[in-house]
């Protein structure tokens, strides 16, 4: 058996254990630049706030009742990794999913003692962390999905779900359960889907697997599998490499300041060449984008790209950041104010394939592999001292690009100077 270990509510209950008096009330977070509701505890989504909602938008009601925080990712990531420390004292397979979400492996337990060892778990992850979570458990890792579902939204269940392939409970789970809200059926799958007479979760399972791996894909193919109760999905069958990295933000403020400019496209090659690296890819070509604010229609607008190409497919956030300034300085033009910068890796592929170039000598390979030992000691060291520790320049103080986070509580367990003082 497998379990899937769900945090509730994950950023508001980050917040609220450094902060009892949120407890039940209505409590948002907000997205980089204070932009939109990014997560909702049960209380505000009881006040019809929808995922994704303006905060410009909300109405004074709301927001006189809600208390509404800026993103402390630095916060966030860290209570994660205490909660997966914490869920490695249950089984040594645990394999994270995403920041709120682990797979945990309970091969060889006695499944008879399943749901008692999940409300333990519970009650220790919340003993340790202060995070509540809901466990999900079943032969595979879709119907643990499923079953983690269940946890959280049937009060019944106490927030421990364990379900059998065949079972009767996970069979009125599946047929009430739309297709296109199962664990890896997007939408547009789901559209295809019902044109095939496919609607729910069940009809899914019971569709042939062969028909299915015609019409759609292998990993399709294996959902079927999995719904049946037999393994058949691997985490990565799930996590395909990505055909292209972007890397963007919003301004906390608009600018002209061609130097704040430079700044942003600098950093944002860092965060790619990141990502590029965890994936072990290697980019072709690197597109920079610049736009004004499209909704102040009484200042001048403009947006503009450019794709600048690389002399080599390369991972080194040095190169990248190269050829990001080229075409930033090709695209920038003077007299407007711009809101948002980004640069995008385009022409992904594996580093494993890739084909020396004709041009290429013994000291230009010996070069690129000094460069990818530089690459992974800086990845190295910005995981084990936080993010930014070593990066390409420091940004002035105060400059435009920066993050709009006023509403941002202390990074508690991160900072020794937020740590939280107590009175004696």
């Amino acid at each position: 058996m497998i379990a899937l270990v769900d945090c509730n509510n994950f950023y508001v209950s980050c917040e609220r254990v450094f902060d009892p008096r949120l407890e039940g009330r209505p409590v948002g977070v907000l997205s980089n630049n204070d932009g939109c509701v990014v997560a909702r505890s049960n209380e505000l989504k009881a006040l019809g706030v929808e995922m994704g909602a303006a905060l410009h938008l909300l109405s004074p009601h709301i927001r006189r009742q809600a208390v509404l925080l800026s993103s402390n990712y630095a916060l966030y990531g860290d209570m994660s990794r205490r909660v997966t420390e914490t869920l490695s004292q249950f089984s040594p397979h645990v394999e994270v999913y995403s920041i709120d979400e682990s797979f945990v492996g309970f091969q060889g337990f006695d499944p008879a003692t399943l749901e008692a060892r999940g409300h333990t778990l519970r009650q220790t992850v919340r003993q340790w962390t202060g995070i509540p979570v809901c466990v999900g458990f079943a032969p595979t890792r879709v119907l643990a999905k499923l079953a983690n579902r269940a946890a959280k939204k049937i009060p019944a269940y106490e927030g421990v779900c364990q379900l059998e392939a065949d079972g009767p409970d996970t069979r009125s789970l599946l047929q009430q359960l739309p297709v296109t809200e199962l664990w890896g059926v997007a939408r547009r799958t789901g559209e295809r889907l019902a044109l095939m007479d496919i609607k729910t979760a069940w009809e899914l399972r019971e569709a042939d697997p062969k028909r299915i791996r015609r019409a759609f894909s292998v990993v399709m193919e294996r959902i079927v599998w999995e719904l049946r109760g037999r393994p058949a999905i691997q985490l990565d069958d799930m996590a395909a490499p990505k055909k292209q990295i972007m890397v963007s933000r919003s301004f906390g403020r608009m600018t002209s300041d061609p130097a704040d400019l430079r700044e942003a496209v600098r950093q944002h090659p860092a965060r790619a060449g990141e990502k590029l690296r965890r994936q072990g890819g290697v980019t072709s070509a690197v597109m920079v984008f610049v736009r004004t604010n499209p909704f102040q229609l009484d200042q001048p607008q403009y947006r503009n790209s450019v794709v600048v190409p690389l002399v080599r497919p390369t991972d080194d956030t040095r190169d990248i950041a190269l050829a990001a300034a080229h075409g930033l300085q090709a695209i920038f033009l003077k007299g407007y104010r711009y809101q948002k910068a980004g640069v995008m890796l385009l022409d992904l592929s594996a580093d494993d394939n890739r084909q020396l170039s004709l041009d290429e000598t013994p000291q230009s390979e010996a070069d690129r592999q000094r460069g990818q030992r530089l690459m992974a000691t800086l990845d190295k060291l910005n995981r084990e001292l936080g993010r930014d520790a070593v990066r390409l320049g420091l940004p002035r103080q105060g400059n435009a690009w920066a993050l709009r986070c006023e509403r941002r509580t202390p990074r508690y367990t991160t900072r020794w100077e937020e740590l939280v003082r107590v009175m004696v």
